[in-house]
């Protein structure tokens, strides 16, 4: 019987080693996605053409793109760093292009929870005459 036990106890440690690397595996698939909708935020404030090997390999390429989306459009009323220490989130435009990789208006809108519908559907009308939108 104890040969059936260790078997047993060996079978539940590869199993709860296994449930480990897929809830991982599910937390790094979900970073990774991310981190694309980010990069591709920001492929559309860089100006010219960005390969991955460069971008990957030097950090100041996502420095820079930061500095020229801050710089363009009209000059910031809010200070760069609020009162409260906390980072600004992204605007409903940032959003909008992170989330629409495959989706529809409908599950973009149903995923903007803080904005009505109708503003994101203005912000998608503005992103699909910008070009900036392929549905």
């Amino acid at each position: 019987m104890s040969t059936l036990d260790e078997i047993t106890r060996e079978k539940q440690r590869v199993s709860e080693a296994l449930a480990r690397v897929g809830a991982q595996r599910e937390t790094l698939a979900g970073q990774l996605s991310e981190l694309e909708a980010t990069e591709r935020v920001l492929a559309r404030y860089s100006k010219g053409t960005r390969n991955k090997t460069t971008s990957a390999k030097t950090p100041s390429a996502t420095t820079q793109a930061a500095a020229f989306a801050r710089s363009r459009g009209r000059p910031r009323t809010t200070p760069a760093n609020p009162a409260g220490g906390k980072r600004a989130s992204l605007t409903l435009g940032d959003q909008v292009l992170a989330l629409a990789n495959g989706k529809t208006q409908q599950e973009i809108a149903a995923a903007c929870k803080e904005a009505r519908p109708n503003h994101v559907g203005v912000v998608i009308a503005r992103h699909k005459r910008a070009a900036r939108w392929s549905h």
